[in-house]
């Protein structure tokens, strides 16, 4: 049982993964991300719209060496590297994500296809990598319709 009375499991590198969660549900995970031990980042995407703002965003958010590229590659080395940040695991909580959904362009699936691969490759190494993206209620219709 963790500090906050629950236990989700997210110790469990196996178990990891990138899952649409609802704004409201954030504060819950960030809490029980820090209680299971791991890294807990919040990444703001309200208004992001580019793939140039949303590289910037994870930048800041994840303290990325200056020294990185601001493309999909750089994305994908960082989000596999971590370096700076040593811990015993990750969770990435993207908050707003719904206005990047929406966006024109591939941006979302890209991102989504990265972090799929991050996880991947942490899990490898049996090191947890939880991502939450937040989207709005009608986003999560349009996904069910598409389906």
């Amino acid at each position: 049982m963790s500090d906050s009375g629950f236990d989700l499991g997210l110790d469990d590198a196996g178990r990891a993964g990138v899952f649409f969660v609802a704004t409201d549900d954030l504060d819950t995970l960030d809490a029980a991300a820090r209680d299971a031990g791991l890294l807990a980042r919040r990444i703001d995407l309200l208004g992001c719209e580019s793939k140039a703002m949303l590289l910037l965003r994870f930048a800041v958010a994840l303290d990325f060496p200056a020294s990185g590229g601001r493309n999909w590659d750089a994305l994908s080395d960082s989000l596999r590297d971590l370096s700076w940040l040593p811990a015993p695991g990750y969770t990435l909580l993207l908050d707003g994500a719904s206005d990047l959904h929406r966006a024109e362009g591939d941006d979302f699936d890209t991102l989504l296809s990265i972090l799929d691969e991050a996880r991947a490759f942490w899990a490898e190494h049996e090191v947890p990598f939880w991502v939450f993206v937040a989207l709005d209620e009608e986003d999560f219709d349009e996904m069910e319709a598409q389906e």
